[in-house]
């Protein structure tokens, strides 16, 4: 119940970007790997190879690698959150997979260096809409960045595009016209889009091997129903999801996309993204996609849903130094022992690097201000609502519920 509780409080959109909530769980990572605080040499790479050398701090969070991997690559500060850093693996047969984007919570040096094999921290872009090309597209690094990442897309095929318009786009390429090569790609099919290793999903009948993108405010399948025949595509609109879960399940238990989890080596879990989709005015039906990226369909799904929603409120997107740093607190270690953890605006690794203080587990409570009391209730309340599945092969988490879901009827699909 406890990382239940910890998975809730990570969807609450306040409380998910306080320090105390990235700075415990930034701690908790610390000791985990056992890492000291100190200067080490990181790596952010472009999608075309290029490399930026950072010296950072073991403990420093994505957002503050983030902020200097673009200020070393001279993008202007406001076009800085239109990007984020994805750790990306190359599989055998030369193909890339995107593992997951990284989060404010962790140190960018812990996360590569926990996972074995060959792995590199990325810079893409990630938003959704298209429409805020035109904007970056304005400033010559951007569009850069945009032009390097498109050109990458469409060589791995995530980008659909005919014979005569690949000897285009690679005639304007040659010709090093980035602003021509990018208005040609924008138009064409899952520009944009984030394309994810096949995978089973249930839909449009169990066990059907799809492949999954997600873009462009929906999530897309592409399955082969027979072989001979053309891939069959199904588009689900994220303003028709009304919410959508992730279930973990273990070895010996039988999927929900009727496939068995046997595959799955001793030890390891599967995931599931499920979500709930209203196909028509009065039917909503539950759609279940087994995919070792579930994680990160559902981390673009809310991303989608939180751009959406700052488009219709016209709040401005988040920019570096928006955030004023100060205030401590104690973080108890497994030991029984706490940390000081202090915050303030000028310390570039957040205080993280403190001193050990021996309290013998004595740990004294933050102050409780009456808007913190007020969400916390709202948690325990949306908590109350939860319930679990009895089986013990299935973990499910929280759900998440979708606030940009919009009803329908008949003819609008």
């Amino acid at each position: 119940m406890l990382e239940k509780y910890i998975q809730s409080v990570g969807q609450d959109p306040q409380l998910v970007t306080t320090d105390l909530f990235n700075g415990f769980l930034l701690s908790a990572q610390q000791e985990t790997s056992c890492e000291k605080c100190q200067e080490v040499p990181l790596d952010v790479f472009l999608m075309n190879g290029y490399k930026v050398s950072l010296n950072v701090m073991t403990t420093e969070r994505s957002d503050q690698v983030l902020e200097k991997a673009c200020d070393k690559l001279s993008l202007p500060s406001e076009y800085v959150y239109y990007f984020s850093l994805f750790l990306i693996k190359r599989e055998e047969d030369g193909d890339i997979t995107i593992l997951r984007k990284l989060q404010d919570f962790e140190s960018p040096y812990i996360s590569q260096k926990s996972i074995q094999g060959v792995h590199r921290v990325v810079l893409r872009k990630s938003y959704w809409d298209p429409g805020y090309d035109l904007e970056l597209m304005s400033n010559q690094v951007a569009l850069n960045m945009l032009y390097i990442q498109t050109v990458a897309d469409v060589e791995k095929g995530w980008v659909l595009s005919s014979k005569e318009m690949k000897q285009h786009l690679a005639s304007l390429q040659a010709r090093g016209v980035k602003k021509e090569y990018l208005d040609v790609a924008r138009t064409l099919k899952y520009y944009g889009f984030l394309q994810f290793r096949p995978c089973v999903c249930d839909y449009p009948h169990p066990g059907s091997r799809v492949l999954v993108s997600i873009g462009n405010r929906e999530l897309n399948l592409r399955v082969k129903l027979a072989e001979g025949q053309d891939m069959r595509e199904g588009c689900f609109k994220v303003t028709r999801m009304r919410c959508w879960r992730i279930t973990t399940l273990h070895n010996n238990a039988e999927t929900s996309t009727g496939e068995s989890s046997s595959s799955v080596s001793p030890g390891q879990a599967q995931l599931e993204l499920s979500f709930e989709y209203l196909m028509s005015k009065d039917k909503l039906q539950w759609i279940t996609i087994a995919s070792e990226q579930a994680i990160l369909m559902s981390v673009c799904l809310q991303a989608m849903v939180d751009e959406l929603l700052l488009k219709k409120t016209g709040m401005k997107r988040k920019q570096p130094g928006d955030r004023v740093r100060k205030g401590s607190w104690s973080y108890m270690k497994r030991d029984g022992s706490s940390q000081l953890i202090s915050v303030s605006q000028s310390s570039s690794t957040d205080g993280i690097c403190s001193k050990v203080n021996s309290t013998n587990g004595e740990v004294k409570s933050p102050s409780k201000t009456e808007s913190s009391t007020s969400s916390m209730r709202r948690l325990s309340e949306k908590l109350s609502g939860v319930s679990l599945k009895s089986s013990s092969k299935q973990i499910p988490h929280p759900f998440v519920e979708n606030d940009a879901f919009e009803g329908i009827g008949d003819e609008d699909l």
